[in-house]
């Protein structure tokens, strides 16, 4: 299988301390993260996290991550298609890989790969 689903959406956000609270009272529940780099929040089987670098780095909304096994197998797949690299594979800590395309709509699609357990 190549993909798990999408289990966790990124938001950019400018005011990260207003968005947690936000996120806080939307989901009920407390962050697992809260560094003033990323806020992350588990819920419901989802992961929501809060960018406040979200804006700089292209993301004009929301960002669904489809997890994935082989993130450079799918990636290489969406660029073969015609979609444009945003963020190349990235390791961002204990081996969980993400990268990020915009589709040929302008809609952006991130990648996750957690390392195997």
């Amino acid at each position: 299988m190549t993909t798990t689903g999408v289990q966790t959406i990124i938001y950019p956000v400018k005011d990260r301390d207003r968005a947690r609270e936000l996120f806080r009272a939307l989901l009920g529940v407390e962050p697992y993260a809260d560094e003033p780099y990323y806020v992350g929040f588990k819920a419901a089987g989802q992961d929501v996290g809060l960018d406040p670098s979200g804006h700089a780095k292209g993301m004009t909304g929301p960002v669904p991550y489809w997890h994935v096994t082989d993130l450079r197998d799918r990636l290489a797949a969406l660029l073969e298609g015609g979609a444009e690299l945003l963020q190349d594979a990235q390791d961002v800590g204990n081996g969980r890989l993400i990268a990020s395309v915009k589709d040929t709509d302008g809609n952006l699609i991130g990648l996750l790969q957690d390392p195997e357990a």
